[in-house]
């Protein structure tokens, strides 16, 4: 518990001098605070803005964050003076994602401010759970990549996927078929019903799958690369 209050420290002071990751945290809740208070259009759906950026930061945050902090991490030999220093790579990576957790759910906190407060806490759960998912995938990728220049190509598709694809499903019944294996657009689905009855059986053994297959990847990753 030691070390992993140790590398949250750390990335804490990293994240500061990182504006790039920082701004990831701060970006889509800015966005939604200005646009939800800014921006009244006739037959606009209540909270339009907060369900839509909420999506979109689960598929961009976490997922940007964690790729580039283990990625970078790794190219500048940092990791590898954390582990002679004798920090295991579980405290590492438990460290890293619990920092991008909470971040992330501080962010999640502030879009939640013009629900009604019975939807608070099942908007809380369900961004969570988003945010556990891309963690993974963003591990994933700065494990597997050589550098954070590698890192970062790999990522950019990913993220356009999990990010836009929600809000394009919107606009197009093609796009929204496709869109639907995919664990952001469930959780849509989910945040604009505020209940789970917005994807039923079948979205949630998506929801699953897509989980498991985060989670599948990562100890791949992880057992292949290393940290090192």
């Amino acid at each position: 518990m030691k070390n992993i209050l140790t590398i949250i420290k750390k990335q804490i002071k990293d994240t500061l001098k990182n504006k790039p990751v920082l701004i990831q945290f701060i970006m889509f809740p800015a966005m939604t605070l200005i646009m939800e208070n800014a921006i009244k259009l006739k037959d606009m759906p209540d909270l339009f803005f907060t369900k839509l950026f909420a999506v979109m930061y689960i598929g961009m945050a976490p997922l940007t964050a964690s790729a580039s902090i283990i990625s970078e991490e790794k190219e500048k030999n940092t990791l590898r003076v954390l582990m002679m220093a004798g920090v295991r790579p579980w405290e590492y990576l438990t460290g890293v994602a619990a920092y991008i957790w909470i971040l992330c759910m501080a962010g999640a906190g502030i879009m939640a401010v013009g629900l009604d407060a019975k939807d608070v806490p099942f908007f809380m759960l369900v961004m969570g759970v988003g945010f556990i998912i891309s963690i993974l995938i963003g591990a994933f990728v700065g494990i597997f990549a050589k550098n954070q220049m590698v890192s970062t190509s790999l990522m950019m598709p990913v993220m356009m996927i999990l990010s836009f694809s929600p809000m394009l499903a919107m606009f197009n019944d093609k796009i929204e078929k496709a869109a639907r294996f995919v664990y952001t657009q469930q959780l849509r689905q989910t945040v604009d019903h505020m209940s789970f009855d917005g994807i039923g059986n079948s979205g949630a053994l998506i929801l699953a799958v897509n989980a498991a297959a985060a989670l599948v990847l990562f100890f791949i990753a992880f057992k292949k690369k290393g940290l090192e």
